[in-house]
């Protein structure tokens, strides 16, 4: 049993107690039954009103919660609804005081939700229309008089995060051209004269407009600048070539140089008004100085011929280089040439330096075929032979690889250019043909010559002996004692012919065979007498006699022993 029903049976029953004692009091002071009903009639009465009363009182808390509760939800709905989540849902049955509590609580809860969504939403929108202001971009479209979703405002978030970014990289990119900028004005001593450029310029960073027109406009002005800047350096690095030209052509002493040497460098313009000023004096000394001039350009004018293979022909065909009136037409002339032919040897500049390539491979080829046919590189020490013969083997390889290669790139130049390309006054192949072609016959040459050389040296072998070949550095080598001679090889004298010679391994003397020959004086012949098998004794070196042969330039030495015997 509930305590409210235990305290109303406690209240029946004070009340029963109350009217008892009241009929007792009554019955002692001697009230009439009248006058008694009258009195309980006052009792129950004033019981009657006090519980109507309370009854009344209930009721209207009843009505107020019931009405709270109905405003309550439809409050709630209309929250959940602006919020977009769903409608509360009291889960189970519960009493209308609890109900009404449990609406209420929800509601505030709704509310708060949607100040704090209204609040973010107005932060967002005033952070979005400060960066819009300075990015120069439309404002978000969001609705300002709704309550936005947590979807919406996510996705407001993620819109003013990516105009922060945005911001930061072109702030970035604003001071980086910023920079540059001025450091451009700075070397071109140039001042702002648009309203632009003082904005950019001279105001504070955080004032400019970070749009992507400014932004544009920044950096074509930044290209103009660094056109201008380059420009500038082209300008007066092409003064410093002029003035070092003419300080080579005039011969200007080292002392004099140094006095301009500060502005060797830089391009601001009050560099560029020195350099001028410089230029100026030397084209004034140029012309007091003619002759020298005119002299120096002809030197380099011939470095140019030999760097661009001229012929003879194409060298005389400019004739003001013979010419020797000194005059500044005869001047402007060289000048001109001298410019052409810079910017011909510069335009084809990969092809003159193949061509020069080739011919240094070509000589390198060249010696070393002429040391291939010497036979005194067998007598070299410290592997020089392995090492040329290495060298030579890869010029082998590399020179008809490097006469394909330009062979391609002068085709191409040819049909790009539809001429011709010269070397020395003829096409570059027909001079490489010509070059082999002369070297194959100064090879056939050189063999002919070696031939017929061979050839007489036989045919004096044939008829005189052959000469002896040992070195001569081992002749000392031999004993030269009277009286002792070498046994030769019985066998290769059992060989020999009437008209062949017997050449000793180590001794220098030739010893003729045992037939009777004349002398090429057409003296009586020399009488050797028969082989014995004995050695005798050595004649005397005085006893000797020394002739000298010669056949078609050629001198040959011998000498005829008499009364000497094997």
């Amino acid at each position: 049993m509930r305590r409210s029903e235990v305290l109303a049976e406690e209240s029946i029953v004070c009340l029963q107690k109350a009217l008892n004692h009241l009929r007792e009091i009554w019955e002692l002071i001697g009230i009439p039954e009248d006058q008694r009903l009258q009195r309980t009639e006052v009792v129950k009465k004033h019981i009657k009103d006090l519980l109507d009363m309370m009854i009344a009182e209930e009721e209207s808390l009843k009505e107020r919660l019931i009405k709270s509760i109905s405003i309550c939800q439809k409050e709630l709905n209309t929250l959940c609804s602006e919020l977009h989540v769903e409608p509360f849902q009291e889960e189970g049955e519960t009493t209308i005081l609890q109900l009404e509590k449990d609406l209420r609580t929800q509601v505030e809860l709704m509310r708060k939700q949607k100040k704090e969504r209204k609040q973010e939403l107005k932060l967002l929108q005033e952070q979005d229309q400060e960066l819009c202001e300075i990015l120069c971009m439309p404002h978000y479209d969001v609705d300002s008089s709704s309550v936005p979703s947590l979807e919406e405002l996510s996705q407001f978030r993620q819109h003013v995060a990516t105009l922060r970014e945005t911001k930061a990289s072109r702030r970035e990119e604003f001071v980086n051209i910023k920079r540059q900028i001025v450091l451009c004005m700075e070397e071109l001593d140039h001042t702002p004269d648009t309203s632009f450029e003082r904005d950019a310029v001279c105001e504070d960073e955080d004032a400019f407009c970070l749009s992507l027109e400014n932004i544009a406009t920044l950096q074509k002005l930044l290209r103009q600048l660094e056109m201008r800047k380059s420009q500038n350096e082209a300008v007066c690095e092409g003064l410093r070539a002029q003035i070092r030209e003419l300080w080579d052509r005039l011969q200007i002493p080292v002392e004099e140089r140094e006095a301009v040497a500060t502005v060797m460098t830089g391009s601001k313009a009050k560099v560029r008004k020195a350099l001028q000023l410089e230029v100026d004096r030397l084209e004034e000394l140029k012309m007091q100085n003619m002759k020298k001039v005119i002299e120096a350009i002809r030197v380099e004018l011939a470095q140019y011929w030999d760097q661009c293979f001229y012929s003879q022909e194409q060298r005389q065909a400019f004739a003001p280089y013979y010419a020797e009136d000194y005059t500044e037409n005869l001047l402007q002339l060289h000048d001109a040439e001298i410019v052409r032919l810079r910017n011909y040897y510069e335009l084809h500049k990969e092809l003159f330096e193949g061509v020069q390539k080739w011919e240094e491979s070509w000589r390198l080829f060249l010696d070393f075929e002429r040391k291939a046919s010497d036979p005194s590189r067998f007598t070299n020490r410290g592997g020089n032979l392995l090492k040329e013969e290495k060298q030579r083997a890869k010029l082998q390889k590399t020179l008809p690889k490097l006469e394909e290669e330009l062979k391609a790139r002068i085709e191409t130049w040819e049909r790009e250019h539809s001429k011709a390309f010269v070397v020395n006054g003829q096409k570059f192949m027909e001079y490489v043909s010509e070059q082999w072609e002369a070297h194959r016959l100064e090879k056939e040459r050189a063999k002919q010559e070696r031939q017929l050389k061979n050839k007489k040296q036989t045919e004096t072998e044939m008829l005189y002996g052959s000469a002896p070949r040992t070195p001569s550095k081992r002749r000392g080598l031999a004993p030269n004692t009277p009286g002792k001679v070498r046994k030769l090889n019985t066998t290769a004298m059992s060989n020999a012919t009437a008209n062949s010679s017997i050449r000793p391994v180590f001794g220098g003397t030739v010893y003729r065979s045992p037939v009777s020959r004349l002398p090429p004086s057409g003296s009586k012949p020399v009488i050797t007498s028969t082989c014995s098998g004995k050695k005798t004794p050595r004649a005397g070196r005085h006893g000797a006699d020394k002739e000298n042969l010669e056949l078609n330039g050629s001198i040959l030495s011998a000498r005829t022993f008499k009364g000497f015997q094997i």
